[in-house]
């Protein structure tokens, strides 16, 4: 299974202009790679992600859709635990102001 096949089609919903998935460095590159085993190195992922021009759109994807698993945007799961903790604080601290 590539990348593409777990993110979504290659066009938005009227179908005429590239989503974000299509302009991802990942395009391509082994997905294995953005999966790896539990205690293996990310790093080499997280080089992909490094300078990617989606990976805000990759790493909100991730967390909108509670990625559990792999490399999204050039964070882990638990780097993205972390950003989703520190906004419901933030919106608590917002909502008590």
């Amino acid at each position: 299974m590539d990348v593409q096949a777990l993110i979504g089609g290659h066009s938005n919903v009227t179908g005429t202009e590239p989503t974000w998935q299509s302009r991802a460095n990942c395009m391509g590159v082994d997905p294995e790679l953005f999966f790896p085993e539990r205690g293996s190195s990310t790093r080499e992922a997280k080089e992909v992600c490094r300078g990617c021009v989606v990976r805000v759109d990759c790493l909100e994807f991730a967390i909108a859709n509670g990625e559990k698993f792999g490399i999204w945007g050039g964070m882990s799961e638990r780097e993205r635990r972390r950003v989703r903790r520190a906004r419901v604080l933030q919106k608590r601290q917002q909502a008590a102001s």
